[in-house]
Order: C-alpha cells, then structure tokens, then sequence
C-alpha cells in the first residue's frame, strides 16, 4: 500500500514554507513518526514524521524548493517484501535513537557525525548546538597536526547559519559568496520596510540608574535562585516596569487597524531574542499576570527554544508591546524599529557606569540609556517621553513594583 507524504497545513498567516533538508533517500527504510524533511517558514522550522513504516519513493520535491500546505512531498510503500534493504544509514540513526532538534540535526547531518559520539548538556541530557560545535573543536585539535586532504566545501542553498564562511582565495583575489536569504531574514525586511514606510515612527530617549535594581538583584540573587530554580534577570524588572507604564497609558498598548484604534485590555509582551536563524520575538503573554519568577522562567525557556528551532508558531503570534536588549550585545545607544502592527517598542543598552551629578555632588552610578520607538500617529510626544520616564522611576524605585503603588 502506497502512503502520501504531503506538507501540513500551515498556520492562516503563513502562505508558503522552504523544503531545508530530506533526512532519507529514495529506498530508504523509514519508521513510523520519524522525521523525513524539515520546512523552513518565515518563523520557525516544521518537522514532516512518517506516517506509517516503510520504504520512501521518489522523492518529488527536491531541498531548496517553495512548497505549499498540502503539496505531495513523496510516497512511503508500507508493505516491505522480505528482500528490501534493511540497513539503516548514519541518519536513521541520528532521528531513531536520539531525539535531536532540526538545528541540531542539520549540524550533524552537514558534518557526518555520529550523535552516540557526542555528549549531551541540554536538559534531559539532550544534545544541543554548542555540544555538537564543541565535538567539532576537539575533533579539530585532534587532527591538527595531521596533514589532510583537501575537501570539497558543498554549500546548502537552504543552510541555516548564524554567519556565512566567505571563501579564501589566493592573495590578491577577490572571493565573492551568493546564498539565497533564508525566509527569516526576508520576513524581517520586508516587516521592517514596512514599518519605516507604513509608520510616522520617532524615538524619544532617557537614563536610568541601575543601581537600586542591581543592589536588589545582589541582595536576594541566591533565596530567589534556590527557591524558584531561576535566577533573577534584569528583563523581569523592565517588563514589570513597563506594564505599569502600558496601564497609565493605553494607546501605547493599542494598535492601529486601517482607520480604527485597537486598544487592548491585556499584556503580551514580545521579548526579541538571539537565535541561528535571526532575531526572533517569541510573546510573553498575560505577562502581567506573572510574577517575577514566571517572567524569568519564560524568558529561559525562550532562549532555549529558540536555540533549538522548536519555538511554535503561538509562542511567535501577536503581542501588544516588544523590548529589545541590545545591550547583550554592548549596544550603547541605539533606535529600535517598530514591530508592526504594533506602536511601540522599548530598547534597552547596556549598562555602565557613569559620572552624574546627585545633590550637587558628581558621583559614579550605573546607568543604561532607553530608547522607546513610536508611532506618532497613535502616540503623541507627551505620552512617549512620559511613559519612559514612569519605566524609569519604576526601575529606580524599584519597591513600587513589588508593592505595586
């Protein structure tokens, strides 16, 4: 009997996804639920399982393709005569034995590695990027001193990558590398486009010290981190802060709908996080709704998530209000831009310490700059320069936020 293997059915919001990877060939066995081929969206990475075991066909649409929801992929044979193939390649093995995300999976795939060989430090003993990255480094230092042979460099027209390994060339040459943009990367241009030309976006800036929320942080990092199995954050503090500020002033949670205002009586925070594919904003949602504790354990399992590839697409709809932490990266200063259709995003930087003067007296405090992008249809100046500074006093006193007053 000859089983269909056909594309899911994509979220309402996702027109079309990118065949990245088929982790079988055509008359290999496969099992029931193992992954066959990965589909990169312009949010997150799907997974394809067998339906049933078997023996896969041809394959009908080949790696790099544009596929649709429903289109045929190939054909599993579920009946297998006592003469088919029965051995299992190195691939088989790395989605049978050990569960591996899709970034994980592709690292190994690329780099012909066997995962028993690789140590898993993820939770659940799981395997994890930087394990594989660091299985590589020892397998480098390994063979350092060891001539070798020169190998042929194939580049994947679908490879996810945090960067691009740019050819070396003779001296004096002058190498070149064309990849296709991943369909991240051309989701978030075209959004950000978008919100330069669709918006009348301005940013109004202001400081904080840092001090009072660093002291609390020092003072109760290790009862917090034995009691709720996190550690305390600085974003906890500032989604905390800019929640109370959302609550004073609501169009600066709204959003704009052709001629109408949306204003929205709950709080989904986007939180932008790092990942190998780009910047990506997974939602905090009700966070208003979260303790401090719940906030921080969000927030890691995020990171995690976005890691791995395993973000879904309900963790990436939505959200009312988005802070940015460029300051991870040692931004001092910086204009972030609108996350459509929302009015507003707030930038964090990092933080230094800095001479200020307190009571007539120069003295050194921690301080971060804040950047609040809006749209100036929506928000007026008044109400931009006024909801940062309430972040701002949130942060310097930071008990208003625990007492909520």
């Amino acid at each position: 009997m000859s089983i269909e293997i056909r594309v899911p059915t994509l979220p309402e919001s996702v027109a079309d996804a990118t065949l990245i990877t088929w982790h079988k060939q055509a008359g290999d066995r496969v099992e029931k639920d193992e992954n066959l081929v990965d589909l990169e969206t312009d949010k997150v990475v799907l997974e394809v399982p067998a339906p049933e075991a078997g023996i896969l066909g041809e394959i009908l649409v080949p790696d790099g393709s544009t596929v649709m929801g429903g289109d045929l992929l190939a054909n599993i044979t579920s009946s297998v005569s006592a003469s088919a193939p029965k051995v299992a390649s190195k691939q088989a093995a790395t989605t049978n034995d050990i569960p591996l995300s899709p970034a994980v999976r592709r690292m190994v795939f690329e780099n012909d590695l066997d995962p028993h060989l690789i140590t898993g430090t993820g939770k659940g003993e799981r395997i994890t990027k930087a394990d594989v990255q660091h299985y590589l480094d020892q397998q480098v230092q390994q063979t350092a001193e060891t001539p070798a042979k020169p190998k042929k460099v194939q580049v994947a027209t679908a490879e996810i990558k945090p960067a691009i390994a740019i050819p070396q060339g003779p001296s004096g040459s002058r190498p070149e590398q064309r990849v296709p943009m991943t369909r991240l990367r051309a989701k978030v241009a075209e959004r950000l486009l978008q919100a330069q030309q669709n918006a009348a976006m301005l940013t109004t800036f202001n400081e904080v010290n840092m001090q009072s929320v660093i002291d609390l942080r020092k003072q109760y990092q290790e009862r917090f981190t034995t009691k709720h199995d996190v550690k305390l954050g600085f974003m906890s503090f500032f989604i905390k802060a800019s929640i109370e500020a959302l609550k004073r002033f609501p169009a600066i949670n709204a959003s704009i709908d052709g001629d109408d205002i949306i204003y929205h009586g709950y709080y989904d925070v986007g939180i932008a996080v790092s990942s190998p594919r780009g910047l990506i904003v997974p939602v905090l949602r009700d966070a208003d709704q979260l303790d401090f504790a719940g906030i921080e354990k969000n927030i890691v399992d995020f990171g995690n998530k976005a890691q791995a590839g395993t973000l879904s697409y309900e963790e990436l709809n939505g959200g009312t209000f988005t802070i940015t932490n460029g300051g991870i990266f040692g931004s001092m200063l910086s204009t972030p831009i609108l996350n459509p259709p929302q009015c507003a995003i707030l930038g964090m930087h990092s933080i230094t310490e800095r001479a200020v003067v307190e009571n007539g007296k120069v003295v050194v405090r921690p301080v971060m700059y804040l950047a609040l992008s809006y749209d100036h249809r929506l928000v007026d100046g008044k109400d931009a320069v006024q909801f940062l500074v309430a972040i701002k006093e949130g942060l310097e006193s930071p008990a208003h936020l625990l007492l909520n007053i």
